[in-house]
């Protein structure tokens, strides 16, 4: 595959990707999902390399979501399609045997952040800000966030972020647990850097082995879960909430979600 979307190197036991999109503050659509699972399956299949650091280009956004455009497009068939390539990518990342950090400036919003979720570590920079967008577009992130989410921030929190589509400071996000370290943003690639050397710097077998072990347990609950959401999130596209939202976005006004409630029983 001819990348177009992402860039990708590895050098120094270190597998670097970037999702390269600045011009959407890293927005992804369907071309990026795909580059991003055959970058991830070429680190895991790389014997040299031990870690792998996933950012964005630039430092307006790590990865701001899906790209609403292509959602216009989007019927439930379309959907079950775009479901299978997330759990593609994510399946890759949770069953790799490397440590996977994500190095996140500026924002790290809806599908970013369950992007920032299926990553073992994150660090970021103070202007970082996180999030889910779902339901302000007439749409769910049952793509990991329903499922993992509550598992770094608790119930309660976790209900907060899904409900109310606010986003959160970095500091926020740290003192929640969602992420491991804040620091200034020049000295962000130091502080990844260094934290890719303590890793490498221990035994290759025990690392894999230890991340192997933590997700056999915590997804357990992710996969049990995911086959039927992914068929309810797949309904979703194409319905007049959906449509509403996505159209709204677009046009840079609020959607209009109470015309809808007399649906909700």
């Amino acid at each position: 595959m001819t990348f177009q979307d992402i860039l990708y190197s590895a050098e120094d036991g270190i597998a670097t990707i970037v999702i390269n999109r600045p011009e959407v503050r890293n927005a992804v659509r369907p071309r990026t999902y795909d580059e991003l699972t055959k970058a991830m399956q070429m680190a895991a299949d790389d014997s040299t390399v031990g870690v792998v650091v996933l950012t964005g280009a630039g430092d307006k956004a790590f990865c701001s979501g899906g790209d609403i455009k292509d959602q216009q497009v989007r019927v439930p068939e379309v959907g079950r399609r775009h479901m299978r390539r997330l759990f593609a990518l994510s399946s890759v990342m949770r069953m790799m045997d490397k440590p996977i950090i994500a190095k996140v400036r500026g924002f790290c919003v809806g599908s970013g952040n369950e992007i920032n979720i299926f990553c073992d570590m994150t660090i970021a920079s103070e202007d970082a800000k996180f999030g889910q967008t779902g339901p302000r577009v007439g749409s769910v992130p049952i793509w990991g966030a329903c499922q993992l989410l509550a598992r770094y921030v608790g119930e309660r929190k976790a209900r907060e972020m899904l409900f109310t589509c606010r986003q959160y400071t970095a500091q926020q996000a740290l003192d929640m647990g969602l992420i491991n370290e804040v620091v200034k943003a020049e000295d962000l690639d130091a502080t990844v850097a260094a934290l890719c050397q303590d890793i490498l710097d221990k035994s290759p077998q025990s690392v894999r082995i230890a991340k192997l072990a933590l997700n056999a347990g915590s997804d357990q609950e992710f996969y049990s879960s995911y086959f039927p959401t992914a068929e309810l999130l797949a309904s979703i596209y194409g319905n007049t909430e959906n449509m509403e939202g996505v159209t709204a976005f677009i046009e840079k006004r609020k959607p209009d979600f109470r015309k809808f409630r007399v649906n909700r029983g």
